[in-house]
């Protein structure tokens, strides 16, 4: 006290003092620089500018070796030492927190002690063939432990001896082949499929309905071999003792089997093994080409009904059932001993916290977890996903934060049925319902090296085409031209050609809990094949052991420069949603979307002309709310421009109605017999889950109509459907229309 007082009394002693030091500050204030501050647009180019020049391919490519270097399948130490890695560098790069999350799913795994394989046996028994146990290693990875060999994950166990039948790629429509067209039953017998068209979990529960004792899944050089390419490791082609490893669930978006609809945490109510969701009650198999031409080359029965059921195997491609002649007597045995069991899988979870709302969020999400080393899927994703991270990072250490919060996600046990994401999703439901504005994914950044693939709602199209239009293509004979020209010419839409196309989201990522049961604005986007030309599925050593980091260097990507604009245009995606003023949304590409969707599902319904009448079916209402929903995006959009972008509730109000009206579309009693899936607009289809489908409900409901039984109760239902697409469409509409 004694001091204060002395201290106090040397000012008051010094008003000279004290008046020479306020002269002094004020005539310096007075003459300081009258530089204006920066204009905030000029400081919104400025980082958006730096963070894509901050990304670099180099940095790409030292991660995709980093994290490739071992195999890391989901409910692994390996793939929790990786999870750790990720977060340590997350933390290193300047996120404000990076945390694992950690949930107990059913998990599949082969059993050590009793491989899986097929059998040609013999009438006595004894088996005369064996399919391999394993995939030859590739060069460099011989003294690699712990790889897993070619299994179908959740397949049932058991050893069923029956006469093999070939069923093309078993698609419904293969079925409808064998059974309508070509009387041949496929109860009690053995069926073996080629990969491709479809999402394997379609073809086996096809095999189940058709009254299948067991499938065999096979990879036949038609669809997984270029032609004039070498197979691995002189080219990119799949060898012939190479096998297709995944799931074989039909969860239709429930997640964890046990705990549908809930996170599976440790106080989480679940279901037994053998009750739960989606897994199949018979067992599955995956083997290569090799070991597939000597079953099919004994085939007996009728040969295959036309040139689009032959692949490029030696064989004839007979149908059987049954091996012919010499071999009539031999049949086929599965050996299948998978054990599912609960395991821990962990998500990374890492957030950049926003400076003005922090309460809306832009999440960037893609799976870490493989098959085997995962050289393609996930990890040219996951790489992308680490370097755009970085960026993000050194912006935020350098004194820059994002006007809405950027949640990254490194998710587990994808391939296990989109686990580590749907969990997280399920436990956060009532706050990402609330905040979430968009979720991009970052899933394999290449599967092809042709042309920009993109897979989003209508309320990203502008977004994704004037970005595409600011980065440079990294093809070939498209020097100094943009990504946008480049892909438009390589890849046109079918209708509006004028511009690119763009595909549905279906599902078969992580991104299907957002956007099909939460209604999260989301989007894809990655390069692809050529697919006017490449016939093949998916990339030819999909799956397999083959997928390795020398197999993206050498052949795929070898600058990285495909996989660096990947990076760009998934952070610029990423920063324009989590900084633009006004959430960069455009409300009439949904609008035009709806009205060819609703064209498109008409002119199948037309095709039942005399039903039509007879069962009163009418479209008016769903076009007429199509009309409406179209008026209000432009009336929304005319508001829009004119909002005064300096009153921030102003701001905030129309921010609000852009971010809810992709959860608008959502219905939450969910579509007929698939309740997570509640996206009215988009689903996957029944028939494929890979492929998105428009207006599934009323598409479900008319897909073979003319088959059923009652066919007053058949349109009935497709008018209910109708109806509830009609009220979606008109409520999303309201949505739109100027706050009260």
């Amino acid at each position: 006290m004694a001091r204060s007082k002395a201290t106090l009394c040397t000012w008051l002693g010094c008003p000279g003092l004290l008046g020479c030091f306020l002269l002094g500050f004020l005539a310096g204030w007075f003459t300081k620089p009258t530089d204006p501050p920066p204009n905030s647009s000029d400081v919104y180019q400025n980082v958006r500018q730096k963070l894509v020049a901050e990304m670099k391919a180099e940095n790409i490519k030292q991660f995709l070796r980093s994290f490739t270097k071992l195999p890391h399948v989901a409910g692994t130490e390996q793939n929790l030492l990786l999870a750790k890695q990720i977060q340590d560098q997350w933390k290193e790069f300047g996120l404000d927190s990076a945390e694992l999350v950690h949930y107990d799913v059913l998990l599949s795994y082969p059993n050590e002690k009793q491989p899986n394989y097929i059998s040609v046996i013999d009438d006595q028994g004894n088996e005369i063939f064996n399919t391999s146990l394993f995939e030859p290693c590739p060069q460099g990875y011989e003294n690699v432990t712990d790889i897993l060999p070619p299994y179908n994950a959740f397949s049932a166990q058991g050893m069923p001896e029956a006469d093999l039948v070939y069923v093309n790629y078993g698609r419904t429509e293969d079925y409808f082949k064998l059974e309508r067209e070509m009387g041949i039953n496929c109860t009690g017998k053995i069926v073996v499929a080629r990969y491709g068209k479809i999402f394997r979990g379609n073809k086996v529960k096809n095999a189940i309905l058709a009254g299948a004792q067991g499938i065999i899944l096979y990879s036949d050089p038609a669809d997984y071999c270029a032609p004039g390419v070498d197979a691995y490791p002189d080219g990119w082609n799949l060898p012939g003792g190479g096998a297709q490893r995944g799931n074989v669930l039909n969860l239709n978006g429930a997640g964890d089997p046990l705990t549908p609809g809930y996170p599976a945490k440790e106080y989480t109510f679940r279901y037994k093994v053998n009750e739960g969701v989606g897994i199949p009650k018979i067992p599955v198999h995956p083997i290569g080409y090799h070991d597939a031409e000597v079953l099919l080359r004994s085939m007996g029965g009728p040969a295959a009904p036309d040139s689009s059921w032959k692949g490029s195997l030696n064989v004839s491609y007979n149908i059987g059932p049954g091996f012919a002649d010499n071999s009539s007597t031999r049949k086929v045995r599965m050996h299948v001993h998978t054990n599912n069991k609960i395991t821990r899988i962990y998500n990374v979870i890492g957030i950049l916290r926003g400076a003005v709302e922090p309460d809306r969020y832009i999440i960037l999400g893609g799976h870490r977890d493989s098959w085997v080393f995962g050289g393609i899927d996930p990890t040219t994703g996951a790489a992308v996903l680490q370097e755009v991270v970085r960026s993000f990072g050194k912006m935020k250490m350098e004194g820059w934060r994002p006007r809405r919060t950027i949640i990254f996600a490194s998710w587990d046990a994808e391939e296990f049925g989109l686990l580590g994401s749907t969990e997280w999703a399920e436990e956060n439901a009532r706050v990402l319902q609330e905040r979430a504005v968009a979720y991009i994914n970052t899933d394999s950044s290449i599967e092809g090296n042709y042309t920009l693939r993109v897979d989003c709602t209508p309320l990203l199209y502008q977004l994704v085409y004037n970005l595409t239009k600011e980065i440079l293509s990294p093809d070939e004979g498209y020097e100094n031209k943009s990504l946008y020209e480049s892909w438009l010419e390589k890849d046109p839409a079918t209708e509006k050609n004028s511009y690119p196309r763009i595909n549905k989201l279906g599902s078969g990522s992580d991104f299907e809990a957002y956007f099909q049961r939460l209604g999260i604005a989301s989007g894809r986007v990655r390069y692809t094949k050529n697919r006017k030309v490449d016939k093949f599925s998916n990339y030819p050593v999909y799956h397999t052991v083959y997928e390795t980091f020398e197999l993206v260097e050498k052949f795929y990507d070898p600058t990285f420069k495909k996989q660096l604009t990947i990076a760009q245009l998934r952070g610029k995606l990423v920063y324009e949603l989590a900084d633009s003023q006004v959430i960069p949304f455009d409300c009439r590409d949904y609008g035009e979307a709806l009205k060819g969707y609703s064209n498109r599902i008409y002119k199948l319904a037309k095709k039942h002309e005399e039903q039509l009448k007879t069962y009163k079916v009418l479209f008016d209402p769903l076009f007429s709310a199509v009309v409406n929903f179209s008026k209000a995006a432009a009336e929304f959009h005319r508001r829009l421009e004119q909002v005064d972008k300096k009153d921030p509730v102003a701001v905030r109000i129309m921010n609000d109605q852009l971010m809810f009206i992709e959860r608008a579309f959502i219905d939450p009693l969910g579509l007929p017999g698939r309740k997570f899936y509640r996206h009215v607009i988009f689903a996957p289809s029944s028939h494929n889950k890979y492929a998105g489908e428009s207006f599934p409900g009323i598409y479900d409901a008319m897909f073979d109509i003319e088959s059923k039984a009652d066919q007053h109760e058949a349109w009935e239902e497709v008018k209910r459907q109708i109806s509830i697409a009609a009220f979606t469409v008109q409520a999303a509409a309201g949505t739109l229309k100027e706050v009260a």
